[in-house]
């Protein structure tokens, strides 16, 4: 059998089990919280051993990082494309309604990422690691403001393009804290697209 198709296999494989772990690792993360979960437990609810983690994670800090690293730039790209379907100007209440869809996933992912926000404001490194994934999120959303401008009117309290995906973030922050503690996601939608309408046309009026 040739080498190349067994490294093939292999790596194949190793991609399967680091998908795994992830995904074990998120319902456990999601459950239990960040700081009360062991390798152990993390293995077994992916139903590897311990020798598969660490070919895959050096430590459960590296495998946490890795998880909030996907599931945070999959949400950028979402976002990305739900503000491209329209043309140089932008409808703002349908755009709106498409990325409320996309930013709210579920409670799980909402309680993960708060662990890790927690963890990172502990830890400067880990803080500008994730400084640059949320830049990446705010880029995504000034890029297609600064493209809507002069097709479509933005409040100009809002400033420039980063200044109003500045804003889009923090009032995302804001509503997804609160549906922590009432697990409301319909009301948490329809409040957020609301917010984000009445921040990015005047007064909160159609266009």
């Amino acid at each position: 059998m040739a080498v190349g198709a067994t490294d093939g296999r292999v790596t194949r494989r190793r991609v399967r089990t680091r998908a795994n772990l992830l995904d074990a690792a998120f319902a456990v993360f999601a459950a239990k919280g960040f700081g009360r979960v062991s390798i152990e437990e993390v293995c077994e609810a992916a139903g590897y051993s311990r020798g598969a983690f660490y070919s895959n994670f050096d430590s459960l800090d590296e495998l946490f990082f890795a998880l909030y690293r996907d599931r945070a730039e999959l949400i950028a790209e979402q976002v990305s494309g739900a503000l491209a379907l329209d043309g140089p100007g932008l409808d703002v209440p349908a755009a709106v309604e498409r990325v409320t869809e996309v930013l709210l996933l579920d409670r799980d992912w909402l309680l993960v990422k708060t662990d890790f926000l927690v963890h990172a404001a502990r830890d400067p490194e880990v803080a500008r690691t994730l400084l640059e994934h949320r830049a990446r999120l705010r880029r995504a959303i000034a890029d297609r403001l600064a493209r809507a401008r002069g097709h479509t009117t933005l409040p100009a309290v809002l400033g420039d393009a980063d200044g109003a995906a500045h804003a889009v973030v923090a009032a995302y922050d804001g509503v997804t804290t609160q549906l922590l503690l009432d697990r409301d996601a319909g009301h948490a939608r329809v409040w957020l697209g609301q917010l984000l309408t009445a921040l990015l046309t005047e007064g909160g009026t159609r266009q």
